[in-house]
């Protein structure tokens, strides 16, 4: 696509009241920095599940993250006019093979990445109720049952407790910045991140440095089991075994594969063709630095007695597992807690701005309800945003922030594969359109195989956080058929609007599109099925 075209489009949407180009690559990256935070969000569940191979877990998870950024990197500079990042550039491959795929690539994306809102938020109150109230108050043991999920998962239910409304509080508080645009967001993500990373990353390195992470706390290097009366004892790698470190890097890839953030801003950089690369290229290596330290020291502090605490797996205890690991004790726990609360709410805030611009392009592409694509003054999907809040009040009331976090993977990592798909899919489609940033081959066909790995992690581990984890994440991916159908076919009457012409018509003001893929698309459908199918058969529970 020329940079004449580009401009066109930039006329065109700022006219409208749409996004605004007013930030750099470093601005992405400090909005973005909310996903080397996300280790803390599910730290304390995989060491629970796993046990001491944990820490590979997430050097793996995050290994294979980076590599998939490359695809990334090539298509979301290929639609540098589009917000919304690889959720809408990499479905722009599918829609000649489908209308209905750029729509679940969306969709799933931001299911991917909305509970990260009430997930972060009601994990902030567990660190402070924690810190201020012992376990056994009332304020942190009431609780009021609205209703009863038993039947999807043992003890789930939708509840209102003290965390709940201390978890509304927050999430305002986010939504009132995020609605002043793109470059304040982008300011005081800036902040939050100078004040929460840097503790996060002591967290890190201390324990390694002082000698306080043994290596007998590594040992045995052996997935956890449980005995004929449930107790938690030494695993073998065996089938069930594999199964847990499945489970671990199916949980870990909602954190790790996060650095593809960075990639939404494209519509809002003031030079995308250059900030697009180097905003993929900066985040990765903040992610690999985070994921690899900050797991390793987790499980060396705390050794194999301290991951099964029941306040590590929920999350609660995880703050204040962190202050102990540095040493500290009375007011110093209080200021790590402060400052791991603002790590929470780094990520919360870009999970609001990130999933809010997914919904604002394809509402404006024509594949959500149109009332999405409404924009404030300052240039913010304000109609989206106020989706995201009332969707996440909703999630607020799930009792198992675990369970909630995995049905959110089963539609993210369907997003992966989607668009891991999308670089060779555009090579032989689009091949003559500009590429700010080619990738090299080898590193798009790795991409499009890990695809593959991403719905067989699906099948294996899904079912470890929740019976109903497998089958309930794919009712969920697909309930976007129906509102796809309605808009596409009631609303728009079977036609796309037109300044998303250009997108998809052969011989129109770009580039020719010469559709040359061929059946593959639809066996790379059937490949995704069959890589789930069979996860789930081998898994050993």
């Amino acid at each position: 696509m020329s940079e004449a075209i580009v401009e066109i489009f930039d006329e065109e949407l700022d006219a409208g009241g749409g996004l605004k180009r007013e930030i750099s690559w470093t601005h992405a990256i400090w909005v973005a920095t909310g996903a080397p935070a996300l280790v803390l969000f599910s730290i304390g569940a995989i060491a629970a599940t796993v046990g001491s191979p944990s820490w590979l877990c997430w050097m793996a998870s995050v290994g294979i993250g980076a590599i998939q950024m490359f695809t990334y990197a090539e298509v979301s500079g290929m639609f540098t006019h589009k917000s919304g990042g690889a959720a809408i550039s990499g479905s722009m491959a599918w829609l000649k093979y489908g209308k209905v795929f750029p729509a679940i690539s969306a969709w799933t994306y931001w299911l991917g990445w909305t509970p990260v809102i009430a997930i972060g938020t009601s994990l902030a109150s567990g660190y402070v109720l924690s810190a201020l109230f012992p376990a056994t108050s009332p304020i942190n043991t009431w609780n009021f049952v609205l209703v009863n999920l038993g039947f999807l998962q043992s003890g789930l239910a939708l509840q209102i407790n003290a965390g709940f409304f201390l978890s509304v509080f927050l999430v305002l508080v986010c939504f009132f910045i995020q609605s002043k645009g793109i470059l304040s967001i982008a300011r005081v993500q800036m902040v939050f991140a100078i004040s929460s990373l840097v503790p996060l990353a002591l967290i890190g390195i201390v324990p390694l440095i002082t000698g306080d992470a043994p290596l007998s706390h590594f040992t045995p290097f052996v997935p956890l089991s449980h005995d004929a009366k449930g107790n938690v004892i030494s695993g073998m790698w065996n089938g069930a075994g594999w199964t847990l470190f499945g489970a671990g890097l199916f949980i870990a890839a909602w954190s790790t594969y996060a650095a593809e953030t960075a990639l939404i801003y494209c519509r809002e950089f003031t030079n995308p063709r250059k900030d697009t690369v180097k905003a993929a290229i900066g985040i990765t290596i903040v992610c690999l630095f985070f994921y690899t330290l900050v797991p390793l020291s987790f499980q060396g502090a705390l050794g194999l007695t301290g991951l099964l605490d029941p306040g590590i797996y929920s999350g609660a205890g995880v703050g204040l597992a962190m202050a102990h690991m540095v040493g500290l004790s009375g007011t110093g726990v209080d200021i790590i807690i402060v400052m791991l609360l603002v790590t929470l709410l780094l990520s919360v805030m870009a999970a609001i701005a990130g999933s809010a611009r997914t919904l604002f392009q394809s509402s404006k592409d024509g594949f959500l309800p149109k009332y999405l694509s409404i924009t404030n003054k300052n240039g913010t999907p304000t109609r989206a945003m106020w989706t995201d809040l009332s969707l996440n009040l909703v999630l607020l009331t799930m009792s198992n922030d675990v369970f909630l976090l995995a049905i959110s993977n089963v539609c993210y990592m369907t997003f992966f594969f989607i668009n891991l798909q999308s670089g060779w899919m555009h090579r032989m489609d689009r091949p003559g359109w500009t590429r700010p940033y080619r990738a090299p081959t080898w590193l798009i066909a790795a991409g499009a195989v890990l695809g593959f790995f991403d719905m067989f992690l699906i099948g294996v581990g899904a079912n470890s956080y929740g019976n109903g984890v497998l089958v309930g994440g794919f009712i969920v991916v697909f309930a976007i058929i129906p509102i796809f159908a309605y808009r596409h076919y009631v609303v728009d009457k079977g036609k796309f609007p037109p300044n998303f012409s250009a997108d998809i018509q052969p011989g129109g003001p770009v580039t020719t599109v010469a559709f040359k893929a061929g059946i593959w698309p639809y066996v790379a459908v059937a490949g995704a099925a069959a890589a789930v199918i069979f996860g789930n058969l081998i898994a050993v529970y």
